[in-house]
């Protein structure tokens, strides 16, 4: 997850390429692309969405076909109700106001099923009722693997048939998760993609499938996270070489992931890092130009409704006291970071709404340093899933990261191993990422506040 790096860096230019005519299926425009804008003989660029142009075979282009050379400066992010996008029009009507109301949220099966086990394997009774009560506080639905989405449908079958039987109208929440070359700044990746083995187009599948399963249950809202630590990566790391390779390719995939997921209705919020990395005041500005320019280049959808700050991570929502680790930086909590970035979002046109994580930010002045985010000894559930927010700007405080699966494994012998999970503030020895990690979801459990 977020992997936390050059806190002042600010937005980079992609590397520039050769102007060389450009091979059949390879990239030929679309906002900041430096490259060749020529295709070879038999192919024409053609827009696939404001980031990607693609020289594909001239018989198979259609009416969204552009020339053979196309505009390649970021004014081509802007769509008019003239312009050429190929994103499909929606077929669902967005509704106003914060899309939790009127809907219950729908509990994860496979996270219910981690913590009844979990509670079984509690030796003291008074810790096992607390743990068993986790079971019915709702989180969200990681999709971070193309072989998790089928299961998708099968929840949203659930929910769908919860509704028709409870009277109770359904809300799903999922996490956009699979970027080719995933975690750019990362000592060590996770993702099962990556640019070099044609990462973006398996990714515009991913997401096809994705798609396809929401649009067979039109009665279940979808609320998603998209892409966290992708967005703050592009703000503070494009010094890190593979976040510069990446950073078009990463555009270009949310670009598509929001354009289709808003044509089957999913309300969605753009992860947008926390407090300690975005929020300093050197990045507030840069990020918020970057998130104003997805926002234009996506259409300006209303189910574009926002962001998500602080996922996975361990920041308060408002404090008094501010942990040391913060100093020097005014925007020390989630709320600060929030009320510090929105009038900048606002001048650029992005009238965004927020989600904030408070899944394991019970307990505070933990870490050694504000980048630590691996498996923080003494972290508790934080506050529960809830809309009232004590804000305007925060439709919902959620619970993002499902509490109990580990951040990273601390065995140096892994492939997957990065070496903050072994730092002192870091609770070990610690399983590999994503399984279950019995001895911290204990501590979330003992350590949460308000007590379960």
């Amino acid at each position: 997850m977020f992997k936390f790096a050059a806190l002042l860096a600010l937005v980079a230019l992609v590397p520039s390429f050769a102007s060389a005519q450009v091979q059949l299926y390879g990239q030929c425009g679309g906002v900041n692309w430096t490259g060749g804008t020529t295709c070879v003989s038999g192919a024409t660029c053609t827009e696939l969405n404001s980031y990607y142009y693609q020289c594909l075979p001239t018989a198979s282009t259609s009416a969204s076909t552009t020339s053979s050379t196309v505009p390649t400066s970021s004014t081509s992010a802007s769509k008019t109700s003239t312009g050429t996008s190929s994103a499909p029009s929606s077929t669902a009507t967005a509704a106003a106001g914060n899309p939790w109301t009127g809907y219950q949220t729908f509990l994860s099966p496979y996270y219910v099923a981690e913590v009844n086990a979990a509670v079984q394997n509690i030796t003291d009774p008074t810790l096992a009722t607390k743990a068993a009560k986790v079971a019915n506080i709702p989180n969200f639905t990681w999709l971070d693997e193309v072989a998790k989405v089928p299961t998708l449908g099968t929840y949203l079958a659930s929910a769908d048939a919860l509704a028709t039987s409870s009277g109770n109208k359904q809300l799903l929440q999922i996490v956009i998760y699979d970027l080719p070359d995933r975690d750019c700044a990362a000592k060590a990746s996770n993702g099962e993609f990556t640019i070099a083995d044609d990462g973006q187009t398996k990714y515009f599948n991913y997401i096809d499938q994705i798609v396809a399963q929401i649009k067979a249950y039109p009665n279940v809202r979808v609320v998603a996270v998209i892409e966290p630590d992708s967005m703050g990566n592009l703000v503070t790391n494009m010094s890190v070489e593979k976040c510069a390779n990446a950073a078009t390719t990463y555009k270009a995939c949310i670009t598509y992931a929001i354009e289709q997921l808003a044509t089957v209705g999913v309300y969605m919020y753009l992860d947008a890092g926390h407090a300690g990395w975005l929020g300093w005041p050197a990045n507030l500005s840069p990020a918020a130009q970057l998130f104003g320019q997805m926002y234009t280049a996506t259409g300006k959808s209303p189910f574009f409704r926002g962001l998500a700050t602080n996922v996975a991570n361990y920041n308060a929502l408002t404090t008094t006291s501010p942990d040391p680790i913060t100093s020097g930086d005014p925007n020390y909590d989630e709320l600060l970071y929030i009320q510090a970035l929105s009038p900048l979002l606002t001048q650029q046109g992005f009238p965004a709404q927020f989600i904030v994580d408070q899944g394991r930010s019970g307990q505070q002045n933990l870490r050694q340093a504000w980048g630590d985010w691996c498996n923080i000894k003494g972290a508790g559930f934080g506050i529960q899933p809830t809309t009232n927010t004590g804000s305007t700007l925060i439709d919902a405080i959620a619970w993002i990261k499902p509490g109990g699966e580990c951040d990273g494994t601390s065995n140096s012998s892994s492939p997957r191993y990065d070496s903050t999970c072994s730092l002192s503030d870091a609770l070990t020895p610690a399983p590999e990422a994503g399984t279950w990690f019995q001895a911290y979801f204990e501590d979330l459990v003992n350590y949460a506040n308000p007590a379960l």
